[in-house]
Formats: structure tokens, C-alpha cells, sequence
């Protein structure tokens, strides 16, 4: 018997097609920062290898423009 079960539920891309990953794209890239200021995981995101490496180096280039907070430490 299998110990792992895989869901046969299709997974819909959290990216539209005509949404581009671009530092400038705040409100995209907010979708792919935990309340912590993190990037998520791909598995978390559901994004392919390249589309997370996008938002990766989209996330790191607004943080560097005070576009998204390097952290969120609210106390």
C-alpha cells in the first residue's frame, strides 16, 4: 500500500499570465512575503523554479528601494 497519497485536485498558477514579476509590482510581491517580511517558499507559493527566482530577485530589488520592508517587527 502506498503510504502517500497525492491530491489529483488541479493546481491553479497563483500568477495570471499577464502578470508581470517586476520590482515595481508591489502588490504582486506582497502576495509572496510572509507578515514577517520572509519570501516564501516555492511549494507555498506554487510557483515553477524560474517564476520564484523571479520574485526572489524582485523582492530583494524593492526592499534595496524602500519599496517592501526588509522586516516587519511589530511589538
Amino acid at each position: 500500500m502506498n503510504k502517500f497519497k497525492r491530491s489529483l485536485r488541479k493546481r491553479f498558477p497563483s500568477i495570471r499570465s499577464d502578470e508581470t514579476i517586476d520590482y515595481k509590482n508591489t502588490s504582486l510581491l506582497r502576495r509572496f512575503v510572509s507578515e514577517q517580511g520572509k519570501i516564501l517558499s516555492r511549494r507555498v507559493n506554487r510557483l515553477t523554479s524560474k517564476q520564484q527566482r523571479s520574485v526572489a530577485i524582485g523582492v530583494k530589488r524593492a526592499r534595496i528601494l524602500a519599496l517592501l520592508p526588509f522586516s516587519s517587527n511589530e511589538n
